[in-house]
């Protein structure tokens, strides 16, 4: 399992895993019974399993390699992580067979994923990977950090621009805030962590970040970043800075509870997970399709609002057989209890629901090749 880093023509890096891994295909003769992650009896795959998308799901990936490889033995899943819109693109474009991405795929999307796939059914999302996104800050003299979504709107609006700022101080009423310069960070690629980072402050503040929802940067001034590690460095590199990202990739940087409801929450697997059932699946999608409308604005105790549905955007039909087969393997076991178990224990993601897992092996069994 290699981590690489990749230059492309008209961005900056973007990092790539390329993870070794192995298949064995699961028994039977028929369609239906294609490879798996168990033992193993039927034909074995082999040759490439290529994936791009989300940055945010970097540590997930390296432990559903590490299980996966383990279990089985003869295939090699690339996985470029250039950002969710670039895996949306490049799976769009035939490129890749999955894309890893922090939102789901709009109207548009759907219909180019009726060319892009075999068949009649276009793509779906699959929602493998639930994540706390975490405001990240470095102030080593400020060691916990209050904020309420109005504060975080005028930071990230560059309406507040100093630690020691009248509107930080109300949310910090116990700490010595310095008055050293804010630089807010913000992801410069097409980011799903970023289309629900602002999903976030608009539903709760949007008078203070009054734009729409997009994966791509609304507001002007801050420093931009390419990927989630970019912003990361960027963070650790600056005292005084603060931006948004996976929690699994924080490190030792602050990290802030945020005000829901009369309470400051801080970020959490099980507080996403709380937040999630308050939430809904989004109506009029194709289909077996499972993407969420989150509820950002619930107070239920516990619950952090700010959290990312990661999903795994696949075909529902691929040309091919062996295409086919190689994807049923490695969804059937990124959503297993073992792979979401080890992606918890690597990434810190809270594992999805037993009746969560069930819709989405319904719709993993049903790929299939065209004909």
């Amino acid at each position: 399992m290699n981590l690489r880093t990749l230059r492309r023509p008209a961005s900056a890096t973007a990092l790539a895993l390329s993870l070794a891994l192995t298949v064995a295909a699961c028994g039977g003769d028929d369609e239906g019974d294609s490879a798996g992650s168990g033992s193993g009896g039927g034909s074995s795959l082999s040759g490439d399993l290529n994936g791009a998308g989300a940055s945010s799901q970097q540590a997930a990936m390296q432990a559903w390699a590490v299980g996966f490889q383990d279990a089985n033995p003869d295939i090699t899943v690339n996985y470029d992580a250039v950002g969710s819109g670039g895996g949306r693109e490049q799976f769009l474009a035939g490129g890749v067979l999955f894309a890893g991405s922090d939102a789901y795929l709009d109207e548009e999307e759907l219909t180019s994923s009726q060319e892009r796939c075999a068949g009649d059914g276009g793509a779906i999302d699959l929602p493998h990977y639930i994540s706390p996104i975490a405001v990240v800050y470095n102030l080593p003299s400020v060691p916990e950090l209050q904020l309420s979504p109005a504060t975080v709107a005028k930071i990230f609006n560059n309406q507040i621009t100093t630690w020691n700022d009248p509107a930080i101080a109300a949310d910090n009423p116990d700490a010595q805030l310095p008055s050293t310069p804010i630089t807010a960070v913000h992801r410069a690629d097409d980011s799903g962590t970023t289309e629900n980072f602002i999903e976030y402050l608009v539903a709760n503040a949007e008078a203070d970040f009054p734009y729409e929802p997009d994966g791509v940067w609304p507001a002007e001034g801050g420093e931009a970043a390419q990927q989630t590690s970019g912003v990361i460095q960027a963070v650790t590199a600056a005292e005084g800075a603060i931006g948004y990202a996976d929690l699994s990739q924080a490190g030792e940087l602050g990290t802030a509870a945020l005000k829901v409801g009369e309470e400051y929450v801080a970020p959490s697997p099980e507080g996403a997970a709380t937040a999630l059932e308050a939430s809904a699946l989004a109506e009029g999608r194709p289909e077996g399709d499972l993407a969420y409308e989150i509820d950002r604005t619930t107070t239920e105790a516990g619950a952090y609002p700010l959290f990312l549905v990661s999903y795994h955007v696949v075909c529902k039909q691929y040309e091919s057989q062996e295409d086919a087969d190689k994807v049923k393997a490695f969804m059937t076991y990124v959503g297993s209890e073992e792979g979401q178990q080890a992606a918890a224990q690597q990434a810190g993601s809270a594992p999805i629901s037993e009746g969560l897992r069930e819709q989405i092996t319904e719709q993993v069994d049903a790929i299939s090749a065209a004909g």
